[in-house]
């Protein structure tokens, strides 16, 4: 059993795998970190100085004392961070886009087929015409 897992885990396959996850994740951490430091403060700046991970809906405000402390936190629907994410995806969605595209442009072409030439049997009806004649 230890051997069939050892072959397993050594075939090609799932070591493409396990360097493509590690990658997703270190690219998953680039594309957030720019949609988070660079895009969404232009992104707020155009929508009137903005941040949208402070966007919420309270359902019930928290109660505070008169020393300051919280009693009871606020309840609230945190609706900016899920414009956030939705902003997110659509970025990282056009980033692939143009990765997948910019990659396929450097695909070669393939090349036409050669065009079919005559059969044997259409040698052979043209031989056999030709000694009619």
């Amino acid at each position: 059993m230890w051997k069939e897992f050892k072959n397993f885990i050594m075939t090609g396959n799932v070591i493409d795998l396990a360097v493509a996850v590690i990658l997703a994740g270190a690219v998953g951490l680039v594309v957030n970190g720019f949609v988070t430091d660079i895009m969404m403060p232009i992104v707020g700046n155009f929508a009137g100085g903005v941040d949208f991970a402070d966007l919420k809906y309270v359902l019930s405000p928290a109660d505070i004392a008169a020393d300051g402390t919280i009693i009871k936190p606020e309840n609230a629907i945190m609706y900016g961070k899920w414009v956030n994410s939705i902003i997110n995806l659509l970025i990282v969605g056009f980033v692939l886009f143009i990765i997948v595209k910019a990659y396929n442009k450097t695909k070669k072409p393939k090349a036409p087929a050669a065009p079919a030439g005559p059969t044997e049997l259409d040698v052979l009806k043209e031989i056999r015409d030709a000694l009619k004649k």
